[in-house]
């Protein structure tokens, strides 16, 4: 009889379970939310933001002071209460985790020293690692005992094109580059015919696995309804598109930010750098097939070519991006911190690629044999390395908040964000002056 009552409480146990109504886990919308905590989320969350965030007693400080979030649904008092609780899925299907640029004004203002912004930079590395694929490069790449593997894997993918160099050319019918006393270039052991389908392979898996990775957390933005009940669409999806490439290039909504100003610098340096580097390699890139470069291409490019001028200038852009990244981080990381590890290993890495890029070049002109080549192949790897893991580290975030603006933008979000911080402007503006200050 014990036994049937005790099978009869765990039979009656589980019925109450299963027979939960579903619900939504939207913010503001009055239902009920089920938690179901993810320990290892927390563990996480915690470990990858200094642990601060345990002091959070939501006074909504972090919310009232950041300019990025609206009055409807702000955030991030919302996100770190989730985080709390380890509600992981809602956390996956929040834009908000996006919109938010880690400016670390809420930081800064936090009277417990909570830390927002690192949580949300942290919520973000986990959003990362949830919509990579595979799942265990994501965790390889956010782990530092993996750093040998990691970097082993480029290097010995480099070294498995030049053994097979030969037999390629020879199936291709590809000869031997001739005139390396002429032009001095890198053709006789590392080829371009080589290296470019080699590297736009590696390129298109990335992009690959980045565009997946993209197109799933779209989705669940869709279904998560973080906002409020699901709402029709208030703008289509390509002026959306422009409106978010509009913000990302001018960074309008870096310039919100107040405690944290050289973050925008720094910001527009890397940006632009890298987007001037990039148009470089694209052009070297298309060299087999591109109309504007005629017959006669020669690479490396001489010292005052315009393209070699462009990498140059996008080359010392990039790296005082760089530099003022890593002082800021050293100077003020008592009130915005210092980064974790996802931080840090993004900011090394492209540190390496530019600072090995620029002694590669310098070698090159010293005619410095084998130095320049070695170095050169330790520059590639690099690259090739930053390339191959870019779904799964912080530079990831080109796509997601890319989408997420877009997302904004068509829900509406984004514009009532604006439309709130032109009413608080207004309404600090059309404030009465002080006796002290009318003195």
């Amino acid at each position: 009889m014990e036994s049937e009552n005790k099978d009869s409480q765990v039979n009656t146990e589980k019925t109450v379970q299963t027979n939960i109504p579903p619900v939504s886990p939207a913010a503001n919308n009055g239902e009920p939310v089920l938690i179901e905590p993810d320990l290892n989320f927390i563990f996480n969350v915690a470990k990858n933001s200094g642990d601060f965030y345990k002091k959070c007693f939501q006074c909504g400080t972090c919310s009232a002071t950041c300019s990025l979030s609206p009055d409807t649904a702000p955030f991030p008092r919302k996100e770190i209460a989730w985080a709390v609780w380890g509600m992981k899925k809602q956390l996956m299907q929040d834009p908000d985790i996006w919109l938010c640029y880690q400016c670390n004004d809420c930081s800064v203002y936090c009277p417990r020293g909570a830390r927002p912004g690192e949580v949300m930079n942290a919520i973000r590395q986990e959003c990362v690692k949830h919509y990579s694929f595979p799942r265990f490069l994501g965790k390889w790449v956010n782990a530092p005992s993996y750093i040998p593997l990691l970097l082993a894997i480029p290097a010995l993918l480099l070294i498995l094109a030049l053994y097979l160099k030969a037999p390629i050319a020879n199936v291709l019918g590809i000869a031997p580059s001739i005139g390396e006393r002429i032009i001095f270039s890198y053709t006789s052991m590392l080829p371009h015919w080589l290296l470019i389908p080699f590297f736009l392979l590696f390129s298109a898996l990335a992009f690959i696995i980045l565009l997946a990775g993209g197109i799933n957390c779209w989705q669940a933005m869709k279904r998560g309804a973080v906002w409020g009940k699901t709402a029709p669409p208030v703008k289509p999806f390509l002026p959306s598109l422009f409106t978010a490439l509009k913000d990302i290039f001018a960074h309008s909504n870096f310039s919100q930010c107040t405690k944290n100003s050289p973050r925008f610098w720094s910001h527009i340096c890397v940006f632009f750098g890298f987007l001037g580097l990039s148009l470089v390699a694209l052009w070297i890139i298309t060299a087999g097939f591109n109309p504007l470069l005629g017959k006669y291409f020669v690479y490396p490019f001489s010292f005052w070519n315009p393209w070699k001028v462009l990498a140059n200038l996008g080359g010392i852009s990039f790296l005082a991006g760089i530099l003022l990244m890593i002082k800021h981080r050293f100077t003020d990381n008592q009130r915005t911190g210092a980064g974790n590890y996802a931080d840090w290993a993004l900011i090394i890495t492209l540190l390496l690629v530019v600072v090995t890029g620029f002694f590669t070049e310098v070698l090159h002109y010293i005619r410095l044999e084998p130095h320049r080549q070695l170095l050169y192949f330790l520059h590639l790897t690099f690259v090739l390395a930053l390339i191959i893991y870019l779904p799964y580290s912080k530079l990831a975030h080109i796509v997601y908040r890319t989408i997420a603006l877009i997302f904004g933008e068509i829900s509406g979000r984004n514009a009532q964000a604006r439309s709130d911080r032109n009413l608080s402007a207004d309404a600090i503006k059309s404030q009465p002056e002080s006796a002290e200050t009318a003195a």
